[in-house]
């Protein structure tokens, strides 16, 4: 598994501060972009939390998440969470150490009391004293909040800066891609009110690693099921919603998502319902398995237009909460679908997020390039290899092409829908279920290139 170093550089460490007109919580940030280009230590937000008990919980939450490995515990390798404005919320998201679970707290404008807020992408300071002063905040305490330091401070600071160096493995990068792929499949399954929530989440197993379940809507509760029989979600690996056992006692509710077809093990997001706030956890469908090979992204990015296409549709991001596909195929002159290959591999670059809750994406910036993600995808690197090659040929219809590797052959036929299937063990073994294999990209390229003469490769 590749990976590099990620530098975090803050002018202090964030901190829960008592003062003359109250408790503080500064978060310190790190890098950043914004509207106006790259900043050092970008501040988006000055105000008060509306309700400062459950933000505490919820942002701890984030944080147990970004510190934890749910498959193959080991020693702590923390990324410090991601923080977005898009001017009216803030959300702060992490990724757990075996990328198999996705944390995100959305900040809604009804839980923030303060000035504007801001636009851009940053990294905040999680420390252990943090952690410690958030577990103290009490539900009647007055928290003001800022993200990021004042102008005062910026140019006034003389002290060392507080600076962390992590590896960031390269299939964290890809599993932020995938889970917005696999969130824009979902629909809202279940919701439990706020009782039965509590009764649900505190009945889920604790500890060991559980193997894929389901659970099935029961009246005002969700009750366990050992198959997906109609109306089931896939709950994969309970013992990872651990994390909202932190916001249990201040939740309102509690929603499930999932595909509306689950016969085999699928992804899920379970959703806490806060007072001004939402925090929501999306599993990959095994506690054994990252959200980085599901291979979500890969017809987009074999899609020879796609490349071109983010390149317009990202000019016309601006940190928008909601990112509608309609406008923006009005405003590109693309059609809703190129739109979409567009926002997915604008994706892998970290660009954009899918919110399950408003069925939307939204726009964020990371320091990462879509090149970056294709070129560490190994089936999208051995497709492009089948294709120079002249591996693939188109039989008589279009309907079944032929792949030829060394002495064999593997064929791959497209339905009527659209959708192909292979005679390759990956196809046998997945039946599409972790995106496509290495010969149907391939064929998916010659098609779009109008290219079909094939001769044998080796590989």
């Amino acid at each position: 598994m590749t990976q590099s170093a990620h530098a975090y550089a803050y002018l202090r460490p964030s901190a829960v501060l008592d003062g003359a007109d109250g408790r503080r919580l500064d978060l310190a940030t790190s890098g950043g972009a914004t509207p106006l280009g790259a900043v050092a230590n970008p501040r988006f937000f000055a105000g008060f939390l509306a309700d400062p008990a459950p933000a505490a919980a919820a942002l701890l939450a984030v944080a147990d998440v970004a510190a934890a490995r749910y498959f193959q515990p080991r020693l702590r390798a923390s990324l410090d969470p991601v923080v977005t404005a898009n001017g009216d919320r803030l959300r702060f998201e992490s990724f757990s150490g075996c990328c198999g679970v996705y944390a995100r707290l959305d900040v809604l404008g009804a839980g923030l009391d303060g000035d504007e807020i801001g636009h851009g992408t940053t990294n905040v300071d999680v420390n252990n004293p943090l952690r410690e002063a958030l577990t103290r905040i009490g539900p009647t305490d007055p928290l003001h909040l800022a993200v990021g330091p004042d102008a005062l401070e910026v140019t006034t600071f003389d002290g060392p800066l507080v600076e962390k160096k992590v590896p960031l493995p390269e299939r964290w990068l890809r599993g932020f891609a995938e889970t917005q792929v696999v969130a824009a499949g979902f629909e809202l399954r279940a919701e439990l009110p706020a009782a039965e929530a509590v009764r649900f989440l505190r009945s889920l197993p604790r500890g060991g690693r559980g193997s894929a379940g389901w659970v099935v809507p029961a009246g005002r509760t969700l009750r366990p099921t050992t198959r997906p029989v109609p109306g089931a979600v896939c709950l994969p690996g309970p013992e990872r919603l651990a994390a909202l056992q932190r916001v249990l006692r201040h939740a309102l509710a509690l929603r499930a998502y999932g595909p509306l077809s689950a016969g085999e093990p699928t992804a899920s997001a379970w959703e806490a319902v806060l007072p001004g706030m939402r925090l929501t956890l999306t599993l990959s469908p095994d506690a054994s398995r990252g959200f980085s090979g599901e291979g979500g992204v890969l017809d987009a990015l074999a899609t020879g237009t796609a490349e071109q296409d983010a390149e317009l549709v990202s000019v016309l991001l601006a940190w928008e909460p909601r990112i509608e596909v309609g406008d923006l195929a009005e405003q590109s002159g693309l059609s809703p679908e190129r739109v979409r290959a567009a926002l997915t591999r604008l994706g892998t670059a970290g660009q954009i997020g899918y919110d399950t809750a408003e069925a939307a994406y939204f726009h964020r910036q990371l320091p990462y390039d879509a090149g970056r993600a294709e070129a560490a995808n190994p089936r999208l690197r051995a497709a492009r290899t089948l294709v120079e090659a002249g591996a693939v040929r188109l039989e008589e219809g279009g309907a079944t092409a032929v792949v030829t590797v060394d002495d064999h052959i593997q064929r791959v036929r497209t339905d009527a829908a659209g959708r192909m299937s292979c005679t390759c063990l990956w196809w046998a073994k997945y039946r599409g279920g972790r995106g496509p294999c290495k010969h149907a990209l391939a064929v998916g390229m010659v098609r779009e290139s109008g290219r079909g003469g094939a001769k044998a490769v080796r590989g």
